[in-house]
């Protein structure tokens, strides 16, 4: 094997890739010179046993040879998908209707998560997000939920290795922000909770929630109450009433429960033809959310000073809110990627 002998089987190599007419073709051709047994590899493989003096020559001629074959396979088959995809698109008959392209959408719970972030955003209020998997500490401790409360319970929790829980509230990141922050603080907290809840029309075991802490000097029960209402009117529309009853959190004393004018029979006003208004049984009344003053307890986990500083906190299910206003009536329309439902919204 000499020079010339290297440089023959190029030529040769190149004649045969250029009249190549198929990818097929184009593919033997690589094989027979490029492959394990091809003419250029077993050239290089040979170079050792050349005399001395042709051993520089062959193996310069052999790897230009190799490497301009190779560029020139790559073009031809390039050459050869694009003349395959012109013959193909010269067969499409353009009188056909067009395929429509789906257009992805925001989920309806993204829409409406936005929706509140610009209410409290627009109040002052900033937003700050915090971990799904959450210690004992966090979740329940120092929200002043004692050792023993049902909430602590494997039959209402999800418990992971290593004494954490999936969070079973938002309220957790208000404890962090605390930790780190000094007052005065006016944040929301959106996100994903989890409990032990039934899978059924108005329960699900994953669900969204967000909740509200405003804490500063002189914070009082009408701030609350005014940033409520305020939030009702944006969200369910300026004739939205608003009633707080006397209820129990761990998180805060004094509690409420907060109820909003009925969405359906607007608290009342506009019943029903037949029967009771579906949505609230006739009371007028639709609850909505838990709300309070942050517990003293609760400050004293973060090294806040009761004495000086006040606060306000509520939660609210994002899923609920979204049931009311858009008149849905199963939460597992949420989960179940059904595009019949995802469609009608974004």
């Amino acid at each position: 094997m000499d020079e010339k002998s290297v440089i023959d089987i190029r030529d040769a190599a190149v004649a045969e890739v250029t009249g190549a007419r198929s990818a097929q073709a184009l593919d033997a051709v690589r094989i027979k010179y490029l492959g394990r047994k091809g003419l250029l590899t077993a050239v290089l493989r040979g170079i050792s046993s050349l005399d001395p003096s042709e051993r520089g020559r062959v193996g310069k001629a052999a790897n230009e040879a190799k490497s301009v074959l190779a560029g020139l396979i790559s073009d031809r088959a390039r050459e050869l998908e694009e003349a395959s995809t012109r013959k193909a698109g010269a067969a499409t008959d353009i009188s056909l209707p067009g395929v429509g392209q789906w257009v992805g959408r925001k989920h309806l719970i993204s829409i409406v998560t936005g929706e509140l972030k610009r209410i409290f955003v627009g109040m002052g209020f900033s937003v700050a997000t915090g971990p799904d998997v959450e210690d004992v500490f966090h979740n329940f401790t120092a929200l002043n939920t004692p050792e023993g409360h049902p909430a602590r319970e494997q039959s209402d929790t999800f418990f992971v290795d290593g004494g954490l829980v999936l969070r079973t509230h938002t309220s957790p990141v208000q404890i962090r922000v605390m930790e780190t922050t000094p007052p005065p603080i006016r944040m929301i907290f959106p996100g994903r909770v989890y409990r032990k809840d039934a899978w059924d029309a108005v329960h699900s075991p994953e669900f969204h929630q967000l909740e509200c802490l405003y804490v500063d000097r002189g914070v009082t029960f009408p701030d609350l109450k005014g940033t409520l209402a305020y939030f009702a009117r944006r969200f369910f529309g300026p004739g939205t009433g608003v009633r707080f009853r006397p209820g129990y959190f761990p998180f805060t004393e004094p509690s409420a429960e907060v109820d909003i004018t009925c969405v359906g029979c607007r608290g009342g006003q506009s019943p029903p033809d037949s029967g009771a208004c579906r949505l609230c049984g006739g009371t007028g009344w639709l609850e909505i959310l838990g709300a309070g003053m942050v517990h003293p307890a609760v400050f004293r986990s973060v090294g806040y000073d009761a004495e000086e500083f006040t606060g306000f906190a509520f939660g609210m299910g994002i899923d609920r809110l979204i049931m009311l206003k858009y008149g849905i009536r199963d939460i597992r329309y949420f989960l179940e990627s059904d595009l019949r439902f995802l469609e009608q919204f974004g």
